[in-house]
């Protein structure tokens, strides 16, 4: 495993490792000592010597040494000899502590030994039934073959990025890849970290990944990536030549410094960052009270092109590690990795909700994705769903990389493993992909070219399958019409079928899919199709027929007001008020949606998503042979903390009066005010740079509060407004005090908004 993952695991180590020991001799003190200062590449030689010198001498030591010599290769990764150690411990040993029994277990898994794995789990869930891990590999390794059902759907390409040191946890930056790594420094002095004796980890950045191209002579050593099959990990395979990227370069001289830094993650306008370090405090209150630098994170804004204003976020702490920060699409929602008190296992998955530049109290992710093991390096992808690393859950072995969809903040459909080949045997971690994992990019410490931890890239081969449309009676294709995905009840891709009347999709495994055809004249079908078993076709094919029909069909878009965009999430649902039957789905990242009204009955259709305005409306009756095929819709909906500024709000130099041709503006604020009885808003009224502060914040004070009053002699209820001035605190283009600016500048800062603060 990654050095760095088990540095955040250091105030977990020493609970399965206490022996009884009366008195020790001069060689296992000095291992010892080692063993205690973390330094675990010392540590393992030191005890090497001792089982050679003293082993059997005193038995108790005997096990302590085994005990300590087998973490020691276990917090190296050095999985061979960890299994070499955990097999001698436990047959001379066999009653030792049972955590012993898991490491053995992890460690046969990740040399590819699943048979003996699954009798140390067994033997482990034995010992330790209150770990449900036990339970759920040894029955999971009885069949092997789900990990490997898409396993033809990807390719995986080791990049010419990676050094002879650890490459790992790749986050998009602008066109490039930030990174983390441990590659040797320029200078005199090089830093090493006592745990095995290589550089501490900094921030790295490659500017361009359109100039990744997969070296040949590597590529040919990675005939294998990892899994139950044939390994690359040989005794004689050749060293991989490095031929790194002359444009790396370190991602900021003002961020990293002489502790550990990374992993990290960037605010979707890409001028913040919040990164993973070292506690760098200095004296005592830089450590726990067990002497150890924790982990925690921390907030940095690029300024002039420096990273500059690092703070550390507010719910860090001294006495645990946090880490691994994963922004949300939106940026509303933090999620982060941490060992504090009141967690399921080693390390967990928390999220915090981000609003108005504060941060809410830290909130487990659940049992649905939390284990008794370690959850690491989360990642949210476009589509809001998470992608984090552990080996709590079933996998190949070490870390596995897992999948979940969220709703509403909760894994509501459990984890789902990646498989192979973007899972291995040995830590599969980091990863990054765009939206349906189509392409992107993890971390791994597989045997595939250079040591430790690299970064790969990988490619989604498309598993086909083609979907043809056809009239129910004549048997004719059916051109130009809609083909909707819909998993779960939420709405997926749309295609449209060509001449042929013929569109494809590429499909996952282990996926219950519907799709549904849609034409204007035509009443809509589906059909229902399972990737659960695996199809050794290349391409598939479905056909859907349909059949002529008077029905009216319903296509809409749902938008979110404050830009226009198509808003994901949404359940619209049109409902027969006749015979009360209902028509529902969820919009995907299109914000479309589609349905199909009969004749002869009255509709209402309705969109509702949390903290967003929810909208009903009624749709006229349709008559039989007269009514349009076709209705097109489109719903706008405001969200809590939306900020819409009010256009042609002016007021005369030096007052705050409402002006008449500012009162129409505000005369449409009260209609919408009217439509939603339960939204709250506050009015916000901002001043150009001229003039003090003091005035100016004065100044825009007296212009929200006459907005206020003019919305309540229009009947606005005064509870549901607030005024806040803010003066020239919020300049939007540079023009602040001594900035020379022409008029429309200072006009476009001279402004009101209206900002929702709740929606029911």
């Amino acid at each position: 495993m990654v050095k760095f993952v088990r540095f955040f695991l250091l105030n977990i180590l020493f609970c399965a490792l206490t022996v009884a020991v009366q008195a020790q001799s001069a060689r296992l003190k000095a291992a010892d000592k080692q063993f205690e200062n973390l330094a675990y590449a010392n540590a393992a030689r030191a005890y090497e010597d001792f089982l050679k010198a003293d082993k059997g001498k005193d038995p108790a030591e005997t096990q302590e040494a085994y005990t300590k010599l087998a973490y020691s290769y276990r917090a190296l990764q050095d999985t061979r000899n960890a299994e070499r150690v955990y097999a001698d411990l436990l047959r001379e040993f066999p009653e030792a502590d049972s955590k012993n029994y898991l490491y053995y277990a992890q460690a046969l898994a990740a040399n590819g030994n699943y048979r003996e794995s699954q009798k140390m789990y067994s033997k482990y869930g034995e010992k330790q039934q209150t770990d449900l891990r036990g339970q759920k590999f040894t029955v999971s390794y009885m069949d092997m073959s789900r990990f490997f059902e898409d396993s033809s759907s990807y390719k995986v390409d080791f990049l010419p990025v990676n050094s002879r040191q650890a490459d790992f946890s790749p986050m998009y930056y602008r066109n490039g890849l930030a990174f983390v790594s441990a590659r040797d420094e320029t200078g005199p002095v090089k830093r090493v970290f006592g745990w095995n004796q290589t550089p501490f980890l900094d921030l790295y950045f490659y500017p361009d990944t359109a100039d990744f191209r997969i070296n040949a002579g590597i590529a040919a050593q990675m005939a294998s990536l990892g899994g139950s099959g044939t390994t690359t990990e040989t005794a004689d395979r050749k060293p991989v030549e490095e031929k790194p990227l002359s444009k790396t370069e370190l991602f900021s001289r003002t961020l990293n410094t002489k502790y550990h830094e990374g992993p990290m993650t960037f605010f979707k306008d890409q001028k913040r960052i919040i990164f993973t370090r070292n506690n760098v405090s200095k004296g005592k209150n830089g450590k726990s009270a067990d002497g150890i630098r924790k982990l925690k994170l921390y907030l940095a804004e690029e300024v002039n092109g420096s990273w500059q204003k690092v703070e550390e976020l507010p719910f860090c702490s001294n006495d645990y590690s946090v880490g691994h920060p994963a922004l949300s699409p939106d940026d509303s929602k933090l999620y982060f990795v941490s060992d504090m008190p009141g967690g399921f296992g080693g390390t967990d998955i928390y999220v915090v909700e981000y609003k108005d530049g504060q941060w809410s109290t830290p909130v487990n992710m659940g049992k649905e994705v939390n284990t008794e093991g370690n959850e690491m390096f989360p990642f949210i992808d476009e589509n809001g769903n998470l992608y984090f690393s552990s080996d709590g859950h079933e996998g190949l072995g070490g870390l596995d990389l897992f999948y979940a969809e969220l709703r509403e903040g909760i894994a509501f459909k459990g984890v789902q493993n990646i498989g192979y080949p973007i899972n291995s045997e040995k830590d599969d971690f980091g990863l990054i992909t765009t939206q349906n994992r189509a392409s992107g990019y993890f971390s791994s410490n597989r045997k595939a070219g250079a040591s430790d931890d690299n970064i790969y890239r990988f490619r989604r081969t498309c598993k086909q399958l083609n979907i043809f449309v056809y009239d129910a009676k004549t048997n004719e294709p059916i051109p130009v019409a809609d083909v909707r995905v819909i998993k779960a009840g939420v709405n997926q891709d749309l295609r449209f079928t060509d001449a042929s009347g013929k569109t494809g999709f590429c499909v996952d495994a282990n996926i219950d899919y519907e799709f549904k055809a849609i034409k204007e004249g035509y009443s809509t079908n589906s059909i229902r199709f399972s990737t659960m078993t695996q199809s050794e076709k290349p391409v598939m094919t479905v056909s859907i027929y349909l059949e002529k029909s008077e029905n009216t069909l319903v296509k809409g878009v749902v938008k979110t007001e404050v830009n226009q965009q198509p808003a994901p999430g949404v359940t619209v649902t049109l409902r027969n008020d006749k015979d009360q039957s209902e028509q529902r789905v969820v919009t995907g990242a299109d914000g479309k949606y589609e349905f199909e009204m009969k004749p002869g009955a009255p509709y209402t259709l309705t969109t509702q998503k949390n903290r967003y305005t929810a909208n009903r409306e009624q749709l006229p009756k349709m008559k039989a042979g007269k009514n349009p095929k076709l209705i097109q819709k489109q719903q706008g909906i405001y969200g809590e903390g939306d900020v819409f500024e009010l256009k042609n709000i002016y007021y005369d130099y030096n007052k705050f009066f409402i002006r008449p041709d500012a009162a129409r503006e505000l005369d449409h604020l009260a209609s919408l005010l009217r439509k939603y009885p339960d939204m709250r808003i506050e009015l916000r009224s901002h001043t150009d740079s001229r003039a003090n502060d003091a005035y100016n914040m004065q100044l825009s004070t007296y212009r929200a509060r006459a907005t206020v009053d003019y919305l309540v002699n229009r009947g606005i209820d005064p509870a549901r407004l607030s005024a806040q001035g803010y003066g020239e605190s919020e300049i939007l283009n540079g023009c602040t005090d001594d900035v020379a600016c022409p008029e429309s500048k200072h006009q476009q800062n001279r402004r009101t908004e209206f900002k929702i603060i709740t929606v029911q």
